[in-house]
């Protein structure tokens, strides 16, 4: 075949592949979510997903696949065919914690980033009666302690684990970890006494601290927190290389086409920044925030290899 031949034929492709993308999507989109309905991923996902269907022109079908700390849902998701019509809602954990601690069938490597959606920082909050109010204070008193006061977490090698020992290893502060299956069963335990401190979300604790039941010190972002304003961001401790946060994603299949991943993206950045999206993000002590694309594929990296130094640390 002669070059102009084969030129010709590349031209020709390329003209019947160019409608066919511009007409996506034809079809009913599968969104896959690795944990079970009702929690924070699924509910924050099936809001998002009303908008994107109205963005999309097309329908969005839900399927809960829980088990394994998102694991199972991710290996099941890892198989799907890079055709736009298989996406993955999913918390960071899945892809950047769980991994430490489970031996899991996928790599960051197994899927295609698209687009981030919203985050919040987890908290550490204490009983009205702990002998410290701030950040500061709050470090401190742990650091003259060592060993003597317990917190709960969602889980051995959890992120929340990870995200304390990131903050305590740089004082040098020796706290003792009491796993639960997430943040509900530890506010239980911590409301009845069983641990001192509790570790987890801030939607869960926030109506005992504006009750006055609790109080929280410390949030494991750089940045303070609007719905926990006595709490110190890491940024004013000189900690803010140590923020570890809840975030929330959207993921294709591993070698999505990139013009797909692109008005995928820019859909989804149209609908988390609709204000009945960021009102709703408010109520559960969330913010926006887009990382679209290859700088997501970065930030999950940064994540993964930060957390990784932790985990070998702790022997985990």
């Amino acid at each position: 075949m002669t070059f102009k031949a084969t030129s010709i034929g590349v031209v020709a492709a390329a003209l019947i592949a160019a409608p066919a993308l511009a007409e996506y999507p034809e079809r009913t989109i599968e969104l896959t979510i690795p944990a079970g309905a009702g929690g924070g991923t699924d509910t924050s996902a099936r809001k998002l997903a009303l908008l994107l269907e109205e963005k999309l022109g097309t329908s969005i079908a839900v399927l809960n696949v829980g088990g394994g700390g998102g694991s199972v849902g991710a290996s099941q998701f890892m198989q799907a065919k890079p055709d736009g019509y298989s996406l993955f809602a999913t918390w960071n954990s899945p892809l950047t914690t769980v991994p430490q601690v489970q031996n899991v069938a996928y790599s960051l490597d197994s899927f295609t980033p698209i687009a981030s959606t919203s985050e919040t920082a987890y908290t550490l909050c204490v009983k009205a009666d702990f002998p410290a109010t701030t950040g500061e204070e709050f470090l401190a008193e742990l650091a003259a302690n060592p060993g003597k006061y317990t917190y709960g977490n969602d889980g051995i090698g959890g992120t929340m684990q990870l995200a304390a020992e990131r903050i305590f290893q740089a004082k040098e502060i020796e706290a003792v970890a009491i796993p639960f299956g997430g943040a509900g069963e530890t506010l239980q335990n911590f409301l009845g006494g069983h641990v001192d401190i509790y570790g987890g979300s801030i939607s869960t604790v926030l109506p005992y601290v504006e009750t006055g039941e609790a109080k929280c010190p410390l949030v494991t972002s750089a940045a303070d927190v609007p719905a926990l304003p006595g709490a110190s961001g890491l940024e004013a401790l000189g900690l803010g290389d140590r923020e570890t946060l809840l975030w929330r994603a959207i993921l294709g299949p591993k070698d999505l086409d990139p013009a797909i991943v692109e008005q995928l993206a820019d859909v989804i950045e149209t609908s988390v920044n609709d204000p009945s999206y960021v009102e709703f993000l408010a109520t559960k002590g969330e913010i926006p925030n887009v990382v679209k694309g290859d700088a997501l594929g970065e930030r999950l990296q940064s994540e993964y290899d930060a957390l990784a130094e932790v985990s070998k640390a702790l022997g985990l």
